[in-house]
Protein backbone atom coordinates (compact mmCIF):
# COMPACT_ATOMS: atom_id res chain seq x y z
CA UNK A 1 0.00 0.00 0.00
CA UNK A 2 1.41 3.18 -0.88
CA UNK A 3 1.51 6.15 1.88
CA UNK A 4 -0.09 8.46 -1.01
CA UNK A 5 -3.13 10.44 0.06
CA UNK A 6 -6.31 9.75 -2.39
CA UNK A 7 -7.72 13.20 -2.42
CA UNK A 8 -4.72 15.27 -2.30
CA UNK A 9 -1.94 13.30 -3.90
CA UNK A 10 0.49 14.19 -0.85
CA UNK A 11 3.59 11.86 -1.59
CA UNK A 12 6.56 11.59 0.95
CA UNK A 13 9.12 13.82 0.69
CA UNK A 14 13.09 13.44 1.58
CA UNK A 15 15.05 15.89 3.32
CA UNK A 16 18.08 15.87 5.62
CA UNK A 17 18.16 14.78 9.44
CA UNK A 18 20.60 17.41 10.74
CA UNK A 19 23.08 16.48 14.03
CA UNK A 20 24.27 19.35 16.58
CA UNK A 21 27.47 18.98 14.71
CA UNK A 22 25.83 19.99 11.33
CA UNK A 23 26.03 16.65 9.75
CA UNK A 24 23.14 15.73 7.54
CA UNK A 25 21.81 12.47 6.78
CA UNK A 26 18.60 10.97 4.55
CA UNK A 27 15.37 10.90 5.64
CA UNK A 28 11.41 10.62 4.65
CA UNK A 29 9.20 12.93 6.11
CA UNK A 30 5.86 10.93 5.64
CA UNK A 31 2.59 12.28 5.36
CA UNK A 32 -0.04 11.93 8.38
CA UNK A 33 -2.53 9.33 6.87
CA UNK A 34 -5.44 8.01 7.79
CA UNK A 35 -7.70 5.59 6.67
CA UNK A 36 -11.92 6.93 7.12
CA UNK A 37 -15.00 6.51 5.66
CA UNK A 38 -15.98 9.34 3.22
CA UNK A 39 -19.79 9.74 2.03
CA UNK A 40 -21.29 11.57 -0.57
CA UNK A 41 -24.37 13.49 0.17
CA UNK A 42 -25.87 13.81 -3.46
CA UNK A 43 -25.20 9.82 -4.00
CA UNK A 44 -25.87 8.47 -0.26
CA UNK A 45 -22.96 6.35 -0.65
CA UNK A 46 -19.48 6.13 1.44
CA UNK A 47 -16.51 4.91 0.34
CA UNK A 48 -13.43 3.84 2.78
CA UNK A 49 -9.95 5.96 1.64
CA UNK A 50 -6.78 6.48 2.89
CA UNK A 51 -6.54 10.45 3.59
CA UNK A 52 -3.91 12.81 4.99
CA UNK A 53 -5.37 14.73 8.04
CA UNK A 54 -5.29 18.23 6.54
CA UNK A 55 -7.70 17.10 3.90
CA UNK A 56 -9.96 15.52 6.70
CA UNK A 57 -10.01 19.07 7.64
CA UNK A 58 -10.51 20.81 4.37
CA UNK A 59 -13.76 18.34 3.90
CA UNK A 60 -15.25 19.77 6.96
CA UNK A 61 -14.31 22.96 5.63
CA UNK A 62 -15.82 22.55 2.14
CA UNK A 63 -19.21 21.24 3.90
CA UNK A 64 -18.68 17.60 2.58
CA UNK A 65 -16.96 15.29 0.07
CA UNK A 66 -19.09 16.44 -2.41
CA UNK A 67 -17.76 20.19 -2.22
CA UNK A 68 -14.16 19.12 -2.53
CA UNK A 69 -14.17 16.83 -4.93
CA UNK A 70 -16.05 19.71 -7.12
CA UNK A 71 -12.88 21.98 -5.99
CA UNK A 72 -10.48 19.08 -6.50
CA UNK A 73 -8.09 18.77 -9.56
CA UNK A 74 -8.23 15.40 -11.81
CA UNK A 75 -4.46 14.51 -11.76
CA UNK A 76 -4.47 14.95 -7.40
CA UNK A 77 -7.18 11.79 -7.03
CA UNK A 78 -7.23 8.17 -7.25
CA UNK A 79 -9.22 6.60 -9.74
CA UNK A 80 -11.32 5.66 -6.90
CA UNK A 81 -11.90 8.87 -6.15
CA UNK A 82 -11.87 10.31 -9.64
CA UNK A 83 -14.55 8.05 -10.65
CA UNK A 84 -16.45 8.91 -7.57
CA UNK A 85 -16.29 12.68 -8.29
CA UNK A 86 -17.32 12.25 -12.09
CA UNK A 87 -20.54 10.41 -10.53
CA UNK A 88 -21.52 13.33 -8.67
CA UNK A 89 -21.11 15.35 -11.46
CA UNK A 90 -23.70 13.51 -13.40
CA UNK A 91 -25.49 13.30 -10.15
CA UNK A 92 -25.85 17.33 -10.12
CA UNK A 93 -26.20 17.63 -14.01
CA UNK A 94 -29.33 15.95 -13.70
CA UNK A 95 -30.40 17.50 -10.66
CA UNK A 96 -30.32 20.83 -12.53
CA UNK A 97 -32.00 19.96 -15.38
Amino acid sequence: MSRTCELTGLKPMVGHKVSHSNIKTKRRFLPNLVTVTVHSDALGQSWSARISASALRTIDKRGGLDGFLAKARDEDLSPKMLKAKKEIAKKRAEAAA
